[in-house]
């Protein structure tokens, strides 16, 4: 079933967001939902709160990332399949200088803009069936964990942007809470008359 997107200026997604157990109600269900909405929206990750839920959960498919054209990088075939759930998951290390990457949301569409973050990290999670992972992760799939993270710890993209470009964002920022933008998947505003 694919769910409603929560969008910028919910309270939700500026909630840090809580672990879960295993008999968390509907859990997979609710991870086969993500993944039908991820896709139908056309995004490469999914966070929990922004379907409206603070639960420290979030799915990734970053094949649609990929393009397919004769400069290809190396990595793209990794992209292209890597998919993962990770559920109560802790960043443990950040490592590298920071690299700047034009990055989206599915939350607040319609406004892209150059993120710095480190291009590796160390990562905990457990997964569907609770089994316990440590993994290290590279480049642009660093990126997207990254950016998922930040979701279940209240972050947004736009909340590591100059401060100065945020302000400038403002107006626009403000539109997509009211639902006045146009996007091509179902979406809750919480400012929307």
């Amino acid at each position: 079933m694919i769910l409603p997107i929560v969008a910028f200026g919910d309270p939700v997604l500026k909630k840090k967001a809580v672990d879960i157990t295993k008999d968390y109600p509907g859990l997979s269900q609710l991870i086969a939902n993500m993944y039908e909405t991820m896709k139908n929206a056309k995004g490469v990750g999914l966070a929990a709160p922004q379907v409206g839920l603070p639960i420290r959960l979030f799915v990734i498919d970053a094949s649609p990332f990929v393009v397919d054209d004769e400069d290809e990088e190396e990595d793209d075939e990794d992209l292209k399949h890597f998919r993962k759930i990770f559920i109560n998951a802790r960043i443990l290390t950040e490592e590298g200088d920071k690299w700047k990457f034009n990055e989206g949301c599915l939350s607040i569409p319609t406004i892209r803009e150059d993120v710095e973050r480190k291009p590796e990290l160390r990562i905990k999670y457990v997964d569907e069936n609770f089994v316990e992972h440590e993994e290290t992760f590279d480049g642009v799939r660093a990126r997207i964990i990254q950016h998922e993270y930040d979701h279940i710890d209240g972050i947004l993209f736009t909340d590591r942007i100059n401060p100065l470009r945020k302000q400038l964002l403002k107006r626009k920022l403000t539109d997509i809470s009211k639902g006045n933008v146009d996007v091509s998947y179902k979406m809750k505003f919480p400012l929307k008359k």
